[in-house]
């Protein structure tokens, strides 16, 4: 399935404002500055469906992203940036709870990793959340490119100590080469009802409907 429509429908804070649960949906978390809006442009083959800030943790909103009209991508509050009002971060966990617990077809949560650091105490807080609660995690490891070869082989062995799993169930991301697309896209599809990923060596499409979400909901990297 083609990437034909990549379209921002809206931002919401709470469940009432959130679009109808007529499609599955996948989320993406991870901490403030993990790189997940490059993931995500990265992810869809376009520039800046997904804005990058200068400010960790400035968005506190749930931004909906529409796949061809038939699948939605979620991205979700970055966490763990100490700047952020104690308050503003207090709110993150309710916030989730709230998301993960009113969408019914929440099909998988993408949770993302610095390949560079180990994974902190939110993280495996929220890995052993999803898990409590019978939510697929796909765990990336981002910033590949950052280290060499060998080094991201040495560091996907480490986290996956630390995590309990097989280094092979890691997928090592690169937002600049595009390590890992494929894989990522090809482990959401496994996570859906059907298969609305698009193919790995499919080119950008250049018809494509494309908004972009206002300035202020940017996402820090």
């Amino acid at each position: 399935m083609k990437l034909t429509k990549v379209e921002f429908l809206l931002s919401a804070a709470k469940p009432v404002h959130y679009p109808a649960p007529d499609r599955p949906e996948v989320a993406f978390a991870g901490r403030s500055n993990v790189g997940k809006s490059s993931l995500l442009n990265a992810l869809l083959n376009r520039r800046n469906i997904a804005r990058v800030s200068r400010t960790p943790g400035r968005t506190q909103l749930i931004n909906f992203f529409d796949i061809n009209g038939t699948l939605y991508l979620v991205d979700l509050p970055g966490y763990g940036y100490a700047k952020v009002p104690v308050a503003v971060q207090r709110q993150w966990g309710p916030m989730m709870e709230r998301y993960v617990r009113s969408r019914e077809t929440l099909a998988a949560m993408v949770v993302l990793l610095d390949v560079r650091r180990d994974p902190n105490a939110d993280d495996l807080q929220l890995l052993n959340a999803l898990n409590a609660m019978e939510i697929a995690a796909i765990v990336v490891l981002t910033k590949c490119d950052k280290l060499s070869g060998s080094q991201s082989n040495t560091r996907r062995k480490e986290i996956a100590n630390v995590l309990g799993c097989r280094a092979a169930d890691l997928i090592a991301f690169s937002s600049q080469t595009r390590q890992g697309r494929g894989e990522l896209w090809r482990a959401i599809a496994d996570c859906l009802p059907s298969d609305p990923a698009p193919s790995e060596e499919l080119p950008i499409v250049e018809e494509a409907v494309v908004e972009e979400p206002p300035s202020e909901l940017d996402d820090h990297e």
